[in-house]
């Protein structure tokens, strides 16, 4: 993260809270009883498919997956998150199976945020007059005025454009379409953009984009944004940790392999390399497939070294041949080129029992809501 973000009102989601929630028998087993009635429906005691879909699809956004059904890439994920509930098999869950399988799924999450934590950044315009006022905002703002075409432009298409290049490190929350509109478009009516005939001047752009700013100033004061910000760099040292620890490898294998679909043989298809990965992912630092664009182009070149959708039937031994030199390949391509990542998202409810299955009550949420 930037100096500049880590100066700013921020507050660090490591996973303890969830660990503390999970360990403390008396508190999770009455968080499951809570969830487990919202969840139940139709009160029979038992969660079908159907209502186990809102748990998966909490699940699938602190993930950071997009939404069920807009992805084929990540689709799968969901349907292996119920699987989990289901063991593939059962139509429906208790309660008791439901606790078991939340609390591996929550502390595996605990990890993830122990390893890669997420700020949540209080956004509230004083960064922002700041930057305005402050002596980086003529340069920056004149060189960003120079690559945007701004002879068959409006004054608003201009600044509209400008605003997409400032970052949370200028104070300016991530475009959403609740900023435009109760942030942005406040801002440039206030100031009159419409009025400006082209072509638009530096002097005008200067003038009239630091007015924007400081009305925009204005209204997060009163209207405060919550970001929740991430940075992750994939540079191949977890799996090259999990290739030289032989136990943790050889464990996760041998539960990948055996939750693969089976032929009468015993055999599984190459293709199901892909799901397995997925479930070594949290050991090796690798995002779930779907999540990360620049890390699916190096999984799936790895992939296609191994021919691994030509749907041939593979024996236990060679389906974990084929992981280990899966994972060696993407290894190496992440060491010569580590790939960094970083995503700032508006939060627009607070991460409370009765919106999210991932945290236990209003009163603990870490995330203030936005007004």
């Amino acid at each position: 993260m930037s100096n500049d973000c880590k100066k700013k009102n921020a507050q660090v989601l490591d996973g303890s809270d969830i660990r503390d929630l999970v360990s403390n028998e008396k508190v999770f087993t009455s968080f499951v009883d809570h969830k487990f009635k919202e969840l139940d429906r139709d009160h029979d005691g038992k969660l079908s498919v159907k209502e186990l879909q809102p748990a998966v699809a909490d699940i699938g956004a602190a993930l950071g997956l997009p939404a069920q059904g807009t992805s084929s890439d990540s689709d799968h994920i969901y349907s292996e998150v119920l699987n989990e509930f289901t063991h593939g098999k059962r139509e429906e869950v208790s309660k008791t199976e439901f606790k078991a399988v939340l609390s591996d799924i929550l502390l595996g999450m605990a990890a993830g945020l122990k390893r890669d934590p997420i700020v949540i950044l209080r956004i509230d315009g004083q960064e922002l007059l700041e930057f305005a006022d402050g002596p980086r905002f003529q340069p920056e703002t004149l060189a960003i005025f120079s690559h945007i075409e701004s002879n068959d432009k409006t004054l608003r298409d201009c600044i509209i454009a400008a605003l997409g290049e400032l970052t949370v490190d200028h104070g300016m929350p991530p475009s959403d379409s609740w900023v435009t509109s109760n942030v942005v478009e406040p801002a440039l009516e206030s100031c009159g953009v419409d009025r400006y005939q082209r072509p638009i001047s530096q002097e005008t752009f200067l003038e009239v984009f630091h007015k924007v700013l400081a009305n925009i100033s204005q209204q997060l004061k009163e209207r405060p944004v919550i970001v929740a910000h991430s940075e992750n760099t994939f540079d191949g040292s977890g799996i090259r940790r999990l290739l030289s620890n032989k136990f943790e490898l050889d464990k996760l294998l041998d539960t990948a392999w055996g939750s693969l679909p089976k032929d009468r043989r015993g055999k599984a298809t190459k293709e199901f390399v892909r799901l397995a990965l997925d479930g070594i992912g949290p050991a090796a630092n690798l995002p779930p497939y779907g999540a990360v664009d620049q890390i699916d182009k190096v999984v799936e070149a790895a992939l296609n070294m191994v021919d691994a959708d030509d749907g041939k039937p593979v024996e236990e031994e060679e389906f974990k041949k084929l992981m280990k030199e899966v994972l060696g390949s993407v290894m190496l391509q992440l060491e010569g080129n580590p790939i960094s990542v970083s995503a700032n998202s508006v939060v627009h409810e607070p991460l409370s029992a009765s919106s999210s299955v991932l945290t236990p009550s209003p009163e603990s949420s870490p995330v203030p809501e936005t007004e």
